[in-house]
């Protein structure tokens, strides 16, 4: 009877350890799913994609000034291939003037009428001041010839005398009222030709400005330099068949190649760990082993929304340092902006963590032969791993992926591990006594 008795205890301590340990494997079918919790120093890192373009550049404009002719689009008929070397002066692009044409032919036929007005109205001033003038010299003759009878009636009776003088005052008041109108009637003329030449400067300097824009419509290179073609609104390239908004008429631009900078955009979620001074670790598609280094010189305070995209996101500029010959506009960079740098912290993969009901954060650790989903409380991550505030310790064991059979398990909460490490801690501390208690005094 003893002896089944004992055989019972025995299969079932059998059973109860098969059962821990068949869990404990079945929850890890290899060992590369388990990881160790980690100590030491963590990045927080943004890791996002740019593009290169120069710090500084010059802008081939085309000619924004008919935006005053109510032309707000033109299309580009033709440019030279992206990355062309040009030297000031060369030819760009061409640009459609046909709209803008024929406001310049209107205006060259104002231009003319203008100018046929101004010159009529000269002769015609002309010829008035010339007959103001004749009358003025005839009726000088004419007080004269007044003025001689007079003094030759003065042996004459009373009233002939009387009557030469009269007519010597009519003569003279004619000549001083023709002398007023005279100048009156200059006057105008002079009024009447300031106005219709002020109205042909108006037009001509009109005409000779859309004529030097109508050249413009030919965009010749202001510096010596690369050709970088500028991006249209949906961030493409322009090409030919594009139109330019006159508002803002760039057409490529000549970038200086000795300062390069990654655009970058960074998500709504990240943006607020991005400060300008922060450094960047910077790496090209087109060339993997190449690393650069950068800084962030320019967070965006206001987000936008991208082609293709529903989330905000943020322009983040990065300077990289020093001057590279190899570096070109356009090529793509992988950056890693080191937002922050911890020390001695612990930390997990991001795939160990799991969530319950939105609000509870665990992982899968193991412990002995068991695995028990454990609450931890999380801090800063990165794209790879977490900071673990509370819930683990150094090198124990945790798992990357979900172990099988495991969903429904409770959680073990903080606060019942603390209970259990005081309780442990006790136990060692009572142990730790019993043994110096019963250690020989020598």
């Amino acid at each position: 009877m003893k002896r089944n008795y004992l055989i019972a205890i025995v299969a079932t301590v059998l059973v109860l350890v098969g059962f821990f340990v068949f869990r404990g494997t079945s929850a890890s079918d290899s060992s590369d799913i388990l990881t160790a919790v980690k100590k030491g120093e963590f990045r927080v890192e943004v890791e996002t994609t740019g593009e290169l373009e120069a710090k500084n550049s010059v802008k081939i404009m085309g000619p924004g000034q008919v935006r005053q002719f109510q032309i707000w689009e033109v299309t580009l008929q033709n440019i030279v291939d992206e990355g062309t070397v040009v030297k000031k002066g060369d030819w760009v692009a061409t640009l459609d003037r046909s709209e803008f044409q024929t406001k310049f032919n209107q205006k060259q036929i104002d231009f003319e009428k203008a100018n046929s007005k101004f010159v009529q109205t000269q002769l015609d001033t002309t010829l008035q001041m010339r007959q103001a003038r004749d009358e003025l010299i005839n009726l000088k003759y004419g007080s004269e010839e007044k003025e001689i009878i007079l003094q030759q009636s003065k042996f004459e009776p009373p009233a002939t005398i009387k009557q030469a003088e009269i007519n010597l005052d009519k003569a003279n008041r004619a000549y001083e009222q023709a002398l007023e109108n005279y100048k009156i009637k200059k006057n105008q003329n002079v009024e009447k030709m300031r106005e219709v030449e002020a109205e042909l400067r108006k037009v001509k300097g009109d005409f000779d400005g859309m004529n030097k824009i109508l050249e413009s419509f030919n965009v010749m290179a202001p510096e010596d330099g690369m050709v970088i073609y500028e991006k249209g609104w949906d961030g493409k390239p322009i090409k030919a068949g594009s139109r330019i908004g006159m508002w803002e008429p760039t057409v490529a631009t000549l970038p200086d190649l000795t300062k390069m900078q990654s655009k970058t955009f960074v998500n709504e979620v990240d943006v607020r760990k991005v400060k300008p001074g922060q450094q960047v670790s910077i790496g090209l598609d087109s060339d993997p082993d190449k690393r650069l280094k950068g800084v962030v010189t320019k967070v965006a305070n206001v987000g936008e929304q991208r082609p293709n995209s529903d989330a905000k996101v943020f322009e983040v500029l990065v300077e990289i340092d020093g001057t590279d010959a190899t570096l070109r506009p356009s090529m793509t960079t992988s950056n890693k902006i080191i937002a922050q740098v911890l020390t001695d912290v612990i930390f997990i993969p991001l795939e160990s963590l799991h969530t319950q009901f939105d609000s509870i954060t665990y992982v899968f650790k193991k412990e002995g032969i068991k695995t028990i989903k454990q609450e931890v409380i999380v801090g800063e991550t990165n794209s790879n791993e977490a900071v673990v505030l509370a819930g683990l310790l150094p090198d124990e064991k945790v798992y990357i992926s979900l172990p099988l059979g495991m969903e429904g398990d409770d959680v073990t909460m903080l606060s019942q591990l603390n209970g259990k490490r005081r309780k442990k801690e006790q136990r060692e501390e009572i142990a730790k006594d019993t043994t110096k208690r019963v250690q020989p005094n020598h």
